[in-house]
């Protein structure tokens, strides 16, 4: 099996430097909205088609990053630092000599493919006349476009290298891409003399029926009807998938899904070497996701590709076959990058916390339940909207654990805020625990008295008034004692009651203006 162990990317689209090692059976491509995920699957679409028509119908203005193309205006317009686009594909030994040489950026010996635009050296006065021009008009018209193998041979899509699909769920109406999910799987199954023999038994049949059938009503008719003759309406246009007689097309969405990607992952296809599937759970309730997830699992002889939101895919498919992205940054990193304690233990984790945390820009790390309940509304007070709004995510986590996750921001970019408790020591259990732990991308806030040692006791001394009219009058436990030993109710009935009136602790308050600002 044919599988493909790296990408690297330069100026592609939100990436003008991207490089990642790749699993050999499953890759899970995780992250906020903007974080790359379907960029990736993009640019492995485009190299292992060949398609040139494919660029100059995605147009290249789309695919060079926005960036770059900012910054070689701002340095002067260089006919000599006009951009590449860059796509680069590292195959593990295929057997195929073609494929073999030394020619990507790495400079090493491997199996491969890529994709270079770049200014096309017959244009080059035509392009200096441009950059001339006043304001910012770039030469994208005048761009080669290239598809070579790392032994320097090139390749289009009638002589690719690898058979893929790639079937994106977002687009599961589109009449043009259910006809070209059709046509990949006939060319996967009938070869090239199959396809002209069927084409001509087609073409025959075409030929009796208006011969016989339609003679009958051409009679007399000085203008006759007949069937259409040209290119696009041949076998390979005409083809079809049925279930129980029915059409893909006349299936509900959901159904259409289920049965393209259930089509490209069956055993019994063996034709096809990579799958690319875009949010594979769009328009699935979760039988069919969960079904679906099976077939994925027991795939078995192919390479697959996945972008996705989902919790579900994500934690039942194994977050070992993950590759997590972040908006916020521009690398990935997979559990097994960060340090192995951390790793094993996100392996163990609730999948939804891990998750949440990978696609979101910015979080709030608190410790517990009670925390939890109140900050959002805290964050209201101080900020004046949600913190989903400023697009801030609050997550709870055990207070030992939120070196584990900032482990895991590091390598994403993702900007933190930790509030926690001192312990009794805020030298020893914030400064000094954290000193290795310092980032700019990130902060640790307690309240440095000693004395206000847990979020109950601070709140209970900020606001001592208004806990005791909610729940004093027990004989047994005094107020405190009782919102210690019931730090969750306490914060409800504070959120229902008394959230108006209440005064927010001050290293709560100072944490949240630091992350929303």
């Amino acid at each position: 099996m044919k599988t493909i162990n790296r990408i690297i990317l330069k100026n592609f689209k939100r990436f003008d430097s991207f490089d990642v090692k790749l699993n050999e059976e499953l890759n899970i491509f995780i992250g906020d909205n903007e974080s790359g995920k379907s960029t990736i699957l993009e640019a492995l679409d485009i190299v292992l088609s060949g398609s040139r028509s494919k660029v100059e119908s995605l147009g290249l203005s789309n695919l060079i990053n926005k960036s770059v193309i900012e910054d070689f205006f701002s340095e002067g317009k260089s006919y000599n630092k006009i951009p590449r686009l860059e796509i680069e594909v590292f195959i593990d030994d295929s057997g195929n000599p073609e494929l073999n040489g030394d020619n990507n950026s790495l400079g090493i010996n491997s199996d491969g493919l890529c994709l270079i635009c770049m200014p096309s050296d017959e244009y080059s006065s035509d392009i200096r006349s441009v950059l001339q021009q006043e304001g910012e008009n770039f030469p994208f018209e005048f761009y080669s476009i290239q598809f070579n193998t790392f032994s320097g041979r090139s390749y289009s899509s009638f002589n690719r290298y690898f058979n893929h699909l790639f079937i994106d769920n977002t687009q599961i109406n589109n009449d043009y891409a259910t006809k070209k999910y059709i046509q990949k799987l006939y060319y996967g199954k009938a070869d090239s003399g199959q396809r002209s023999s069927l084409e001509n038994s087609y073409r025959g049949l075409k030929e009796g029926f208006k011969e016989n059938s339609l003679k009958v009503i051409n009679k007399g008719l000085d203008y006759q009807f007949s069937l259409k003759s040209n290119s696009k309406s041949n076998l390979e246009n005409d083809l079809t998938i049925t279930e129980d007689a029915i059409e893909i097309e006349n299936r509900g969405k959901g159904r259409q899904c289920f049965i393209k990607t259930d089509f490209a992952l069956s055993r019994n296809e063996s034709t096809i070497d990579t799958v690319l599937l875009e949010e594979p759970e769009n328009h699935l309730s979760q039988n069919y996701t969960l079904q679906l997830l099976e077939k994925i699992k027991n795939s078995g002889n192919k390479q697959i590709f996945i972008s996705t939101h989902s919790n579900m895919i994500s934690s039942r498919l194994g977050l070992k076959q993950c590759i997590m992205l972040n908006s916020s940054g521009k690398q990935s990193t997979k559990l097994s990058d960060i340090d192995d304690s951390s790793s094993r233990f996100f392996m163990k984790a609730p999948d939804n916390n891990v998750l949440q945390f990978i696609m979101s820009p910015k979080v709030i790390l608190v410790e517990g339940d009670a925390e939890f309940i109140l900050i959002e509304a805290f964050f209201g007070k101080i900020a004046g909207c949600t913190p989903y709004e400023s697009n801030i995510h609050i997550i709870s986590v055990g207070g030992k654990t939120f070196k584990r996750y900032l482990d895991l921001a590091r390598d994403l970019d993702i900007r933190v805020v930790v509030i926690t408790d001192n312990d009794k020591s805020y030298v020893k259990n914030v400064m000094n625990n954290y000193e290795d732990y310092e980032n700019t991308n990130w902060k640790i806030f307690a309240d440095e008295n000693d004395d206000r040692y847990t979020f109950e006791v601070c709140m209970y001394n900020d606001n001592q008034s208004i806990c005791d009219e909610l729940f004093g009058g027990r004989k047994k436990l005094s107020v405190l004692e009782y919102m210690l030993q019931n730090k969750a109710e306490c914060s409800f009935r504070i959120l229902e009651d008394k959230i108006e009136e209440i005064k927010i602790p001050d290293y709560i308050r100072s944490a949240i203006e630091w992350i929303k600002d």
